[in-house]
C-alpha cells in the first residue's frame, strides 16, 4: 500500500502520482487524457505528462521541473496546464500537491456559474470550506494562473468556470481527498436541490465551529 502522505525519494513521489492518477481515473474524476497531478519535492516539481491517461501512467513517464516550469528530467512534455500548478505553489508556500480534474457534477456547477458555497455539509466545511468559482480562462494559457491566483492562499479548492476543478494540499493525500470530497459535495447539492423544501443551511455558529476544526487539522498536518 503506497503511503500518500509521507515520501522521501523521487521514486516514491512518482509512484504516488501514478497511484492517485489510477484512483482519479477509476473514480470517474477524469476520463481519457483529462486532468493533471503535481507534487512538490524540495525545490522541484514532479508532474504528469501531457496526452497520457491518468489511469495508465507509469513512473518513468513523470516529468521533473523547477519552480519556474523548466523541464529538468523526463522524456515526455508536461501539460500546458502546469502553469496553474506552479502558480498555486508560488502563491501558497505551504502547498505540496495540486490536482486538476473534471469531476462531472462539480464541473456542471462550474458551467452553470455556481460556486460551491452553501454551508450544508459538515464534512465539506471541515475538508475545504467554501469553493469559489474562478472566472473563465482559456485552458493552457497564462489566463488560467491569473484567474486562480486570488484564491490560492485563502481557499483549498476552486472551480474553473466551464473547465473543471483544482484542489491543493499540504500533502498528496489531502489534495486528492479534497477533489473526491468536492465532487461528493457537488452531488449532494445537486440531489438536495430537487428535494421538496430545499436544503437546511447550517448557522454561523455551526459553520465557525467546523472552520475551527479545519484550522486545527491544518496545524496538525504542518
Amino acid at each position: 500500500m503506497i503511503n500518500l502522505v509521507k515520501y522521501s525519494s523521487e521514486a516514491e513521489v512518482k509512484a504516488i502520482i501514478c497511484e492517485i492518477g489510477t484512483r482519479m481515473y477509476e473514480g470517474g474524476l477524469v476520463v481519457a487524457n483529462d486532468g493533471n497531478i503535481s507534487i512538490r519535492h524540495g525545490d522541484f516539481i514532479w508532474a504528469t505528462p501531457t496526452g497520457v491517461s491518468k489511469g495508465y501512467m507509469t513512473p518513468e513517464m513523470m516529468v521533473k521541473l523547477d519552480l519556474e516550469g523548466n523541464v529538468l528530467e523526463g522524456g515526455l512534455k508536461p501539460s500546458s496546464e502546469i502553469k496553474m500548478h506552479l502558480r498555486v505553489y508560488r502563491e501558497n508556500p505551504l502547498v505540496r500537491a495540486v490536482m486538476h480534474a473534471h469531476p462531472p457534477v462539480a464541473t456542471a456547477f462550474s458551467i452553470a456559474g455556481i460556486p460551491l458555497d452553501k454551508p450544508i455539509l459538515a464534512e465539506a466545511i471541515i475538508s475545504f470550506g467554501i469553493v469559489p468559482l474562478a472566472p473563465y480562462a482559456t485552458p493552457g494559457t497564462q489566463e488560467v494562473p491569473e484567474a486562480i491566483a486570488p484564491y490560492c492562499s485563502d481557499y483549498n479548492a476552486v472551480l474553473l468556470a466551464n473547465h473543471g476543478a483544482l484542489t491543493w494540499g499540504s500533502n498528496p493525500q489531502e489534495a486528492y481527498f479534497r477533489m473526491e470530497s468536492l465532487e461528493q459535495y457537488a452531488k449532494i447539492l445537486m440531489y438536495t436541490g430537487h428535494l421538496k423544501g430545499g436544503v437546511n443551511e447550517l448557522g454561523t455558529a455551526e459553520v465557525e465551529a467546523l472552520n475551527a476544526i479545519r484550522r486545527t487539522l491544518a496545524e496538525n498536518n504542518k
